[in-house]
Formats: C-alpha cells, structure tokens, sequence
C-alpha cells in the first residue's frame, strides 16, 4: 500500500484504501414510486458534453444543481432492472435551502417621510 499522507487541518485523518467500508445498497424495491423533484432548467456544463441542471424539491422548496455527464456508462440491469454506475461517473450535486415563505417575508416598509408629515389643514 502507498503511504498515507498526512491529515490536512480541519479534516480527518485519510483512511487507507484496503480499509474503506464497501457500501451496502438495497435497491428500493418502490422507486418508481417515491417523489419527484421538479426540474426548473438545464444549462451546458463547463465541459463538453456535460450539462447542470437545476432541481427544486416540491416539499419544501430546496433547490438543487447537479452537473452531470451526458452519458454515462453502466452495467446491465440486474435483479429488479437496476443499473450499477462505475465510480465518479453520475456527477455532484449541490443544494440551498428554498425561498422562505410569502407570509414569512415582512412587509414592505412605508415611505417614513409621507407618514412623519403632519396633515394639511383645510
């Protein structure tokens, strides 16, 4: 094994290869029934044949950017009709928290000179 370097400041020390725990996924057998993220537009990625594509989650209105490549080789389908990716092909992915709500937005603010003015006499 090659020699491990040292930890840079503010991260974890590196785990060797050999002892990194190997996922264990179980295909949920309900995917195509879980929910759906609303996709709001597709921009091209840096690079060619790459898109990013922006998401936002019904539920509470988080938006999502994932880049991804165009194509992306996998395995045949197995069991179920799911599909291995190799490793770094899907893309990344990154989320903010949505708007806040209508009602938690504050008012909009008076004109403070009109409202300090004295009424007019008649």
């Amino acid at each position: 094994m090659p020699p491990l370097q040292a930890p840079q400041p503010g991260f974890p020390p590196p785990v060797p290869v050999a002892q990194q725990p190997t996922p264990q996924v179980q295909p949920n057998p309900q995917w195509g029934q879980m929910p759906r993220m609303q996709l709001e537009r597709q921009f091209a990625g840096p690079l060619r044949d790459t898109v990013i594509q922006r998401w936002r989650d019904p539920a509470d209105g988080s938006i999502c950017y994932i880049y991804l490549p165009i194509t992306a080789a996998h395995s045949p389908p197995v069991g179920g009709g799911f599909v291995q990716y190799g490793s770094n092909t899907i893309g990344t992915i990154s989320c903010t928290p949505g708007p806040a709500p209508r009602s938690a937005v504050a008012p909009a603010r008076q004109n403070t000179a009109a409202a300090a003015r004295p009424a007019t006499q008649r």
